[in-house]
């Protein structure tokens, strides 16, 4: 059964530049743009409390959405990009590219660690540690996975666990192209005196992710 996709009701903006964008504000709408799919890019507003709460809801950036707005064809959208007041942290921006269910994209997916009550690791005082709480997969629009889940039971201290680790969902695929780390059970603080190679294997992994 396919998942129903989320509206999101915008109206035209007319107009363009920080003039209209700063009017947009005053009237209680953020301003944004809708691009992409070949087709012109059109000026919107989004009505400021309801994209508020939406966004606080969270994973606004990797969600396929059905854009809604009057005297037009509804389209499939997804955020890519939110600007933010750097003071309040409020939207005062949003940009949106067109897609289509059977368009590969790329977007984070959340990482979901369960059965942490199964990890013989972490019942002996382990500690986990998630070097990427998202990684990047290349997904179909139509098709994108709500997280990606990272079963813990059986796992000791020192274990690391790479992406080929991970069944993933279907159609869905890293972008990048070798077996990363995404965790490792590390050792309890103060316990032998150092970290373990695994340890030292994902933490290296994770500057390696920074850089990139």
């Amino acid at each position: 059964m396919a998942k129903e996709i989320e509206t999101l009701d915008a109206v035209a903006r007319t107009g363009t530049g920080k003039g209209a964008a700063r009017k947009a504000r005053r009237e209680g709408f953020v301003p944004g743009i809708v691009y992409g799919d070949g087709s012109d890019p059109v000026a919107i507003n989004l009505d400021y409390n309801k994209l508020l709460t939406r966004l606080r809801r969270g994973r606004f950036m990797s969600t396929l959405f059905n854009l809604k707005m009057e005297g037009q064809d509804d389209v499939r959208v997804i955020c890519r990009g939110v600007q933010k007041d750097v003071v309040k942290d409020l939207p005062t921006h949003i940009d949106f590219m067109r897609t289509h269910r059977n368009s590969r994209i790329s977007l984070f997916v959340h990482v979901e660690f369960i059965n942490h009550e199964k990890s013989p690791g972490l019942k002996r005082g382990g500690t986990l540690v998630a070097v990427r709480p998202e990684v990047e997969l290349n997904v179909l629009a139509g098709d994108i996975p709500d997280q990606i889940v990272v079963d813990l039971e059986g796992t000791e201290i020192g274990d690391t666990i790479h992406i080929s680790n991970v069944t993933l969902p279907k159609g869905a695929k890293p972008t990048i192209d070798r077996d990363f780390v995404i965790a490792n059970v590390a050792q309890p603080k103060g316990f032998g005196g150092g970290s373990t190679d695994d340890e030292a294997e994902g933490e290296g992994d994770e500057a390696e992710a920074t850089e990139e």
